[in-house]
């Protein structure tokens, strides 16, 4: 059998003190209630020679609260690359002494609302609400009318009613543009990947790329059409190199986009940034492992968790959509045309 628990009335015995004088030194009231400093060190030490722990359960059916958030995902927690948002929304909880749940659907909407059902009945708190990938979202319904901050998505209503925390790729695609344009690069630029429309991420990061170069006086050369994967943008940029195709500088819409490239090219004899110059985004583990390694445009997943978390608990402000940047992470495969 487990130990038996402490009391805080056997903490006040072992002081000598009332059960209320104990309850307002653990709670940190003593000032309040001008509870004497030789008081407070015998309660002290009596919690500790009794290795008293509080009942945070009977403190919350008290309080009504419980210090507790959870964080309901589609596949953001097994991720390995957007798991990092988790460890971001964890220690932000921590920072401000609470407890975070987390909970995965796989996009099943059933399974949705069987997880926040069981948030809802364990008296959490509030919500980080997140999507995998950046996406407009309906909040369910059960989470209307309680604390809630969108990470890696938004609604698509005119006037916010929770907070959204996105990566800011607009500016992510101008930073793309302007690398190049600082390195020299004037023609000869090809996107790599298909900018579809219902890509939100895609989307911005055209938009960008596009204010980007308009800035600097550079018209793109084109694009070349793929999916977002190694195999597809091997195949879309070899083909596009066997038809004559000599670019100078590619921009692949990801770094998987990115891997594909980077075989086409080796195949084709092109050095890598000699011959044509690489850039992508997101920054993942790809990125550093790619010879020579490749120069990415960092998807910030900490930060995006610690902010969303931040908002959640910190002081209350007007719901808004919050871009955080994406820093741009300089390496070989961008050099001088």
């Amino acid at each position: 059998m487990p130990p038996q628990r402490a009391t805080l009335l056997q903490v006040a015995q072992r002081a000598g003190v009332s059960r209320s004088t104990a309850s307002f030194v653990l709670t940190g009231r003593h000032l309040d209630m001008r509870i004497s400093e030789d008081a407070r060190q015998r309660v002290l030490r009596a919690a500790q020679e009794l290795d008293y722990r509080p009942n945070l359960m009977a403190r919350s059916l008290r309080t009504k609260v419980t210090k507790t958030i959870a964080l309901v995902s589609d596949t953001l927690a097994s991720d390995p690359y957007a798991g990092r948002a988790i460890h971001g929304s964890l220690a932000a909880a921590v920072a401000h002494g609470h407890l975070l749940f987390i909970g995965e659907t796989e996009g099943d909407a059933v399974v949705e609302e069987k997880l926040i059902s069981d948030f809802l009945d364990r008296q959490v708190d509030a919500f980080v609400y997140a999507s995998m990938f950046t996406r407009y979202v309906r909040v369910p319904k059960l989470l209307k009318g309680r604390p809630v901050v969108l990470l890696n998505c938004l609604t698509r209503a005119a006037r916010p009613a929770y907070h959204s925390v996105i990566p800011d790729e607009v500016a992510a695609g101008w930073s793309a543009a302007k690398t190049l344009a600082d390195a020299g690069y004037r023609d000869g630029i090809h996107l790599v990947g298909s900018p579809a429309h219902h890509v939100f991420a895609g989307r911005e990061r055209l938009a960008g790329i596009r204010e980007g170069f308009g800035a600097a006086g550079i018209k793109m050369a084109g694009t070349i059409e793929c999916d977002w994967w190694p195999e597809p943008a091997y195949e879309a940029v070899r083909q596009a190199l066997a038809g004559g195709l000599t670019p100078k500088a590619l921009i692949c819409f990801n770094d998987r986009v990115a891997l594909g490239a980077y075989q086409a090219l080796r195949e084709a004899g092109r050095a890598i940034p000699d011959d044509v110059a690489v850039l992508s985004f997101d920054d993942s583990d790809l990125a550093a492992w790619l010879r020579p390694q490749l120069t990415s445009i960092s998807l910030p997943h900490y930060q995006l968790g610690w902010k969303a978390v931040e908002l959640l608990l910190g002081s209350p402000q007007d719901p808004a959509v919050h871009r955080v940047p994406m820093p741009v992470r300089l390496r070989a495969s961008v050099g001088k045309p």
